[in-house]
């Protein structure tokens, strides 16, 4: 694949380089009260945006035969919003009495209590192969009645909403960091940044092997496809969802941009570790269901 190729479909994460680079440049134009004027139109256009169009990208049709899979969608739930904050947690008390940037480890614990993707997860899911049905943040429930009457336009048109949140998104943590720069006062050590990054990875490989395990145990319910789900679902959190979440609970904090970071480093992560654990993920799922359709097969007598 060639480097243009390459920036075409990865062009969000080169984006969000880009705009922090933008905001070291030229802080004073993000900040509050500079020309772009983000305590109104981040605080309240941007971020009611994101919500609304995520809210309008979500088929209500499918909800249905989604909630159908009860068991599965509760494995999820109770594993991204109930474990892995908790783990989190515990591991921070660890961490705390670590020269580790305070700010960072406040970020890593906002990072746990994040919801599920509407996108990366269920793409990777999908390309494997698994069962993608499952509901995600249900808060999106609200905005769900305004897609019911202009289903038929939404299906005609095909709006990307994808890529309409992903530019939002960018203007926020644009802005976001373009306050970070402009305080003297906020200082990023290498060693923390490096420190979280490992970190990052190593939770998500961690959580991703253990979520395996319990999927796969004996008379865990689960079918190889449910399990493919499970993996990716339930260790991705949200970029999209998470960082208007956290200029909403941390408005007016300056340093809001530190805490966002392991969300921004998880993003990254967890699309690209996906992407190199598909093929392998994919010919374990494939030999998994081989191997119980052969089990299932009715043995034939054999005639004397």
């Amino acid at each position: 694949m060639g480097l243009l190729e390459r920036l075409r479909k990865e062009w969000f994460i080169a984006g969000i380089v880009l705009v922090i680079a933008a905001a070291r440049l030229e802080p004073d134009v993000g900040v509050k009260g500079g020309p772009l004027k983000p305590e109104i139109t981040i605080t309240y256009i941007a971020v009611s945006a994101i919500f609304f169009n995520s809210g309008l990208s979500l088929k209500t049709e499918e909800l249905t035969s989604a909630l159908m899979h009860v068991k599965l969608h509760l494995f999820v739930q109770i594993f991204t919003l109930v474990f892995f904050p908790t783990a989190i947690w515990l591991f921070l008390q660890l961490l705390s009495i670590t020269p580790i940037n305070e700010w960072l480890l406040k970020g890593l614990q906002t990072v746990g209590c994040m919801p599920p993707p509407v996108s990366s997860a269920v793409i990777l899911t999908k390309a494997v192969g698994g069962n993608e049905g499952i509901v995600i943040t249900p808060l999106l429930l609200l905005l769900f009645i305004v897609r019911r009457y202009i289903k038929d336009w939404l299906e005609r048109r095909k709006p990307p909403f994808g890529t309409i949140s992903s530019c939002v998104l960018l203007m926020i943590i644009y802005t976001t960091f373009c306050d970070t720069f402009a305080n003297p006062n906020i200082d990023l050590d290498k060693f923390s940044l490096i420190i979280i990054v490992f970190i990052i990875f190593s939770v998500q490989m961690s959580f991703m092997f253990l979520t395996f395990l319990f999927s796969t145990r004996n008379n865990s319910g689960f079918t190889p496809a449910d399990t493919v789900a499970i993996i990716f679902c339930s260790t991705h959190k949200s970029l999209t969802l998470g960082i208007p979440m956290l200029k909403i609970v941390f408005a007016g904090y300056e340093h809001l941009s530190l805490i966002s970071v392991p969300l921004l480093i998880y993003h990254p992560a967890q699309i690209l570790l996906g992407s190199l654990l598909v093929p392998t993920i994919k010919s374990w799922m494939v030999s998994r269901q081989k191997a119980l359709k052969l089990t299932r097969q009715p043995k034939v007598p054999v005639k004397v």
